[in-house]
């Protein structure tokens, strides 16, 4: 039986402005299915901005506040990002959505020039140091990447999957390895306990499949928890 303590980075709600809400709450199903404890984590800032889902068009000037926005998939319980510690998981995951490239980082604005909120790559990278692995859904592996770029950590394989070439691309850029990956499976990094999968980096992907490469990616995280790390 499963024990193990995940942090679900969460970005918001909302996959025009926060966090993917399928992938989020797929995540949490399949944490929940293998009786591992998921914690949601969240920052206590404003969102770049907010989005009628709707309309597709930004709602100004309305405002929102990511964490409180999270506590809205999270069902109320949301740690506060900024006083998290990697000695209390197991393990992260990073659930996708625009949010994640607006609120975390600036990817969606500056491409391969973003820059990455500190608390969060401090997470990331103490994950990294400790062994503990990290796994990126959707658009989050350009995050993982621009974190390691600015790190100095190079040759880390993650996926987008195979539709949006430019995230690809740039993912490359930032100096990861794009692995080629259908929605339905995740990509294992065994060396640096990355796990990555495309998700709604698919446009149109049936949800059915989307939960399966989910499922992968949380199934490898896990089993990686339970493998040694050596340095």
């Amino acid at each position: 039986m499963a024990n193990e303590k995940i942090g679900v980075v969460l970005a918001g709600c909302g996959h025009l402005d926060g966090a993917e809400i399928r992938e989020a709450v797929l995540t949490l199903l399949s944490l929940d299915e293998r009786q591992a404890q998921a914690v949601c984590l969240a920052q206590d800032i404003d969102q770049m901005h907010v989005v009628d889902h709707l309309k597709g068009a930004p709602a100004e000037p309305e405002t929102r506040n990511v964490r409180t926005e999270s506590a809205r998939i999270a069902r109320g319980e949301v740690v506060d990002l900024a006083s998290a510690k990697i000695e209390d998981f197991d393990a992260l995951i990073f659930p996708g959505g625009f949010g994640v490239a607006k609120n975390l980082f600036d990817f969606a604005v500056k491409g391969t020039d973003c820059t990455v909120r500190p608390d969060v790559a401090k997470l990331v990278l103490d994950a990294h140091a400790a062994g503990k692995p990290v796994g990126f859904i959707c658009i989050a592996p350009a995050l993982g990447a621009a974190i390691f770029r600015d790190a100095g950590i190079g040759g880390m394989q993650l996926t987008v999957g195979d539709e949006d070439v430019g995230a690809a691309q740039a993912i490359e850029a930032m100096g990861a390895v794009h692995l080629a990956c259908p929605v339905t499976e995740a990509r294992v990094d065994t060396a640096h306990r990355i796990v990555s999968t495309p998700a709604y980096m698919y446009a149109e992907p049936r949800l059915a499949d989307v939960r399966r490469g989910i499922d992968a990616l949380v199934g490898a995280v896990l089993e990686l928890t339970r493998q040694p790390h050596r340095q």
